[in-house]
């Protein structure tokens, strides 16, 4: 059976589509294939690298994409945008896609502070990103993804 090929889309792809990315491989990389990129790519924030690892997970070898790297190139079944601006500039051009998810996140590199106040909104985000996807494939595995699960976190594209 062919996997349904997911890609998750933000700014910079140096964090929260990182992180998410990182989470629907661990939840889902048996079903899915995943990718993510961001429409200006910036490289992967060490912030997000820092606290992934706190919870035993490495993505020091993950690195930033741009969207240009997969128009033309991969046909996808979801795109899910992690922040409002990617939400808004959101490639519709795609072949095939299925759904259009918008999880729109805060953004934790916006956060001014101490060292300790950035980290903890990285955290604070790392746990609601993992909470969605674990969610969203706890669903995908009960084949409610590819039927009606629209009807909570997607629009279904006309076909």
């Amino acid at each position: 059976m062919k996997k349904d090929h997911m890609l998750l889309l933000c700014t910079q792809n140096s964090a929260r589509s990182q992180m998410a990315e990182a989470f629907f491989k661990i939840y889902g990389g048996d079903l899915i294939k995943v990718d993510s990129a961001g429409l200006e790519p910036a490289g992967v924030n060490p912030y997000a690298v820092r606290v992934m690892a706190e919870i035993g997970i490495d993505i020091s070898g993950q690195r930033s994409k741009g969207v240009k790297e997969f128009l033309g190139k991969a046909s996808f079944s979801h795109i899910i945008t992690v922040c409002k601006k990617a939400e808004g500039q959101c490639p519709t051009i795609f072949p095939g896609v299925r759904h259009i998810i918008s999880w729109p996140f805060d953004d934790p590199a916006a956060v001014e502070g101490t060292e300790e106040e950035k980290l903890e909104k990285f955290r604070e985000v790392r746990d609601e990103i993992d909470a969605h996807v674990e969610d969203f494939m706890a669903k995908y595995r009960r084949d409610e993804t590819r039927n009606n699960f629209e009807k909570k976190y997607c629009c279904l594209l006309e076909e």
